[in-house]
């Protein structure tokens, strides 16, 4: 082991020829790429990539340190999960944090004042591209303005409530609470609280 602190670091294996497995109107894509090491060049194999446009999170946060949190059913995992508002990066070019300001007025009907990065994340890097940008947002208002945002299909049937910041944490911790954002969100949160609380 060396003294340097651990950090992940930009990397690009060769790639020797790409197949589409599927592509269509959706803001996503599977491919199929061949592949080799540097150090062994001749040795060529397949991985699979589904291509992700990526993805907001919002941690809001109000003035008696309760988060606002959706459930929602999530077909692939057959499960009703708490979470956080959050959604795709599917506007060309747009900046992750106006995403994340829609996403909050959107989903939840809410405005912030104060908006923080809290962190990037890569939830399944082996399989896809998908990186998450987790926000908190603070000093936030009701807004009857959703933007003619509609929910249907999973979204017409997702409830919200407010939940104290220690609640979820008790939840992460024991593990009844498993959604990747709403976790790392929660626990990031919470430690930074505390380090502030004991300067």
């Amino acid at each position: 082991m060396n003294d340097v602190a651990p950090a992940d670091r930009p990397e690009s294996w060769q790639v020797h020829g790409t197949e589409d497995i599927w592509r269509g109107a959706a803001p996503f894509a599977v491919r199929s790429d061949r592949i080799s090491a540097p150090a062994r060049p001749d040795e060529h194999f397949g991985r699979l990539v589904l291509e992700h446009p990526g993805a907001v999170a919002v941690l809001a946060v109000d003035d008696r340190d309760r988060v606002l949190v959706l459930e929602q059913y999530r077909h692939p995992a057959g499960t009703r999960f708490v979470e956080l508002p959050a959604g795709l990066l599917d506007v060309a070019g747009e900046d992750p944090l106006v995403t994340a300001q829609r996403e909050l007025r959107e989903e939840a009907g809410l405005v912030a004042q104060r908006w923080t990065h809290l962190m990037s994340t890569y939830p399944s890097p082996g399989l896809s591209s998908e990186r998450i940008e987790i926000y908190l947002a603070e000093d936030v208002s009701e807004t009857d303005d959703r933007g003619g945002f509609v929910l249907e299909h999973e979204e017409a049937d997702m409830t919200t409530a407010w939940v104290p910041v220690g609640e979820l944490l008790e939840g992460v911790l024991a593990g009844r609470l498993t959604e990747g954002p709403l976790a790392l969100a929660v626990l990031l949160y919470t430690h930074q609280d505390r380090h502030r609380a004991a300067r």
